[in-house]
């Protein structure tokens, strides 16, 4: 399987630029402390969409497919990017802030990451399909660092990843903000904190 444009691409066709504010990226490394800045942001009302890599793994594991980041990182790529998008599209009727665990310009990253090359499909989505343009980044935190089954990057690797999401956001004029190493709740205040007024 290899990476294909999704059927919304043809948004960047034209140069047409989606700018959906109310959209906010959460990224940085694996095992940084997303999911549980994400669970509690749920539990304050917020729209929260999780990360699909974990998801799209568990259903390869389940079906026996090869689409897995230690298999073929292509393929995984591709249903990132499917999935990405169709998250994307899906709340566009939303006024209220939502919250993402990574976006489109991840995939750009982890193909990078992988050196892979990344195709125009993904490239020309990650510029034309925008979110806000502050982005908020769990650092490298080695203390709250756990492997799980489908977790297996080293800390080291975790690094990695997060210094290359925070080169591809800002390269694509994103504006980086730091999220603290503190616990859930000052975690979630910094965030909340860091929007937009009237949101």
């Amino acid at each position: 399987m290899h990476l294909l444009p999704a059927p919304v691409t043809g948004h960047s066709h034209n140069n047409i630029i989606m700018l959906t504010t109310n959209y906010f990226i959460i990224t940085g490394g694996p095992g940084m402390g997303k999911t549980s800045l994400l669970n509690a942001l749920q539990q304050q009302g917020y729209t929260c969409v999780p990360e699909s890599g974990r998801a799209i793994i568990q259903q390869q594991v389940a079906t026996g497919g090869n689409a897995l980041p230690w298999a073929d990182q292509n393929a995984f790529a591709g249903l990132m990017f499917w999935q990405a998008v169709a998250d994307y599209e899906t709340l566009q009727a939303t006024q209220q802030p939502v919250f993402f665990d990574r976006g489109i310009p991840d995939v750009e990253g982890y193909l990078a990451l992988c050196g892979l090359p990344v195709p125009p499909a993904v490239a020309e989505a990650a510029a034309a399909l925008r979110y806000n343009p502050l982005v908020f980044i769990t650092p490298p935190w080695e203390e709250i660092y756990r492997h799980d089954r489908e977790r297996k990057q080293t800390f080291e690797e975790a690094v990695r990843t997060c210094n290359m999401m925070q080169h591809t956001y800002a390269r694509l004029g994103y504006r980086l903000e730091i999220l603290p190493q503190s616990s859930v709740e000052d975690r979630v205040k910094h965030l909340l904190a860091c929007l937009p007024s009237g949101m």
